[in-house]
């Protein structure tokens, strides 16, 4: 007998998964600064809070 859940369960796990995405707070990431570097996929990213309050993500 295998332990491997049915296809039609293991599509709808991921689906909820992706259906909720993890929340992280603006401040909690920038901790008083401005700007944050994030690394992807070998590739430095810049995300930045502007003077208007907004966010911008560079390459």
């Amino acid at each position: 007998m295998s332990n491997l859940k049915p296809k039609t369960q293991q599509k709808s796990e991921r689906e909820d998964k992706s259906a909720s995405p993890r929340i992280l707070r603006a401040e909690d990431l920038f901790q008083g600064s401005q700007e944050i570097g994030i690394e992807h996929d070998g590739k430095l990213y810049r995300l930045r809070i502007t003077r208007r309050n907004k966010l911008i993500l560079q390459k």
